[in-house]
């Protein structure tokens, strides 16, 4: 049985990175995943994934989306 962690924010607060790259920017929390304790905020952490074409006819492309970031680093903003 995997244990859900107790998470301090909920969907939809603004809250503002404490540590790591991103600190001090300030987003919207998305999506909440209380198994690992990330969080989704908006506008913080965006990554690329790389896709390739399958066929000839398909073009590839590059799709940025934002990552999980651990609740432990952000706290609620004002």
């Amino acid at each position: 049985m995997i244990k859900q962690q107790k998470i301090h924010v909920r969907v939809g607060d603004n809250v503002k990175i404490i540590s790591g790259f991103h600190k001090n920017e300030i987003g919207e929390v998305i999506r909440i995943n209380k198994n690992t304790g990330k969080i989704i905020v908006k506008g913080v952490n965006f990554k690329f994934k790389h896709i390739k074409s399958r066929t000839e006819n398909e073009v590839g492309e590059i799709k940025q989306f934002e990552a999980p970031i651990h609740h432990s680093n952000v706290k609620l903003s004002n």
